[in-house]
């Protein structure tokens, strides 16, 4: 569960972030290790938050 960082509410979660070259991360360069973000939603202000899943990370820290 996330918090908003703005009004501290629960965010909706698991939104699929895209947008052009954005939506991927990766560790090495462009050979690298991809993860790709997910978006958590406030329903109360609407601030939005990119984040990696665990499973994701792991990927990046492996």
């Amino acid at each position: 569960m996330r918090k908003c960082i703005r009004c501290g509410a629960e965010m909706e979660e698991d939104f699929k972030f895209t947008g052009g070259y954005g939506n991927v991360i990766r560790k090495k360069g462009l050979t690298g290790k991809a993860v790709y973000p997910k978006a958590a939603v406030c329903p109360q202000c609407g601030e939005i938050s990119i984040y990696v899943d665990e499973e994701q990370l792991q990927k990046l820290i492996d």
